[in-house]
């Protein structure tokens, strides 16, 4: 039986919401690389909060199974620098 929604490899949005600190861009998309491969800093969709103070990132890569996508997960949601993840 298939316990996920997904049908992998496919392409997969992540979200990801911190304070707009002058580090928070450069370590959100350090730990997304460590588990999706190279990620082009161009297609990095970046959203600040209408007073500047957060900054919403999304990143777009193709998610290759229900593992990596808990690993990845796991290690943003331990990031002290990290809000949210969706």
């Amino acid at each position: 039986m298939n316990d996920t929604l997904f049908n992998f490899p496919c392409d997969f949005p992540l979200k990801v919401m911190g304070r707009h600190t002058d580090d928070f861009r450069s370590i959100a998309l350090g730990i997304v690389q460590k588990h999706v491969g190279f990620v082009d800093a161009a297609k990095i969709e970046e959203r600040p909060s209408k007073d500047g103070s957060y900054l919403g990132l999304t990143f777009n890569f193709i998610a290759h199974s229900r593992e990596q996508l808990d690993a990845l997960y796991l290690e943003l949601t331990s990031c002290e620098k990290v809000l949210i993840v969706l």
